[in-house]
């Protein structure tokens, strides 16, 4: 298995905190003979509709020597972590999870919001320090 993110906890406690339940804490994903591992697997019930919502979360925390090369990678594994998904689990959406300060920062300039605009990204914001989700972002 890969390793976790620096925030892979304080994700966990802040999705827990909004009602989510971590069904998978690395969630492997097969095609063939190769596997790939989204950070977490969660979903949601909700007691009204009595189906439960499922998520693939890959958590980023950006702290590379690129903010562009941290970008790149991510979107590569969110691309291949929903195109796997839509045919295997396809009640379950991906979520890329990114800090406040990073998604304030970096996803304000022209070149993420051309990406927020051609590309379907779905975002979980979180605030590291009160290990809160801050935004959903479908």
């Amino acid at each position: 298995m890969p390793a976790k993110d620096i925030y892979h906890d304080t994700v966990i406690i802040a999705l827990e905190k909004d009602g989510w339940k971590i069904t998978d804490d690395q969630l492997k994903l097969t095609v063939g003979n190769r596997s790939v591992y989204v950070d977490l697997g969660a979903e949601k019930l909700f007691a009204a509709e009595k189906e439960g919502r499922k998520i693939a979360v890959e958590i980023k925390s950006f702290i590379g020597a690129s903010l562009i090369r941290d970008l790149e990678e991510a979107l590569g594994q969110y691309v291949l972590y929903s195109s796997i998904l839509e045919e295997q689990q396809p009640e379950r959406l991906v979520y890329l999870a990114v800090p406040q300060i990073i998604f304030r920062d970096f996803f304000s300039e022209p070149i993420c919001q051309l990406l927020m605009r051609r590309t379907v990204v779905r975002l979980i914001v979180f605030e590291p320090e009160k290990e809160e989700i801050t935004q959903w972002i479908h």
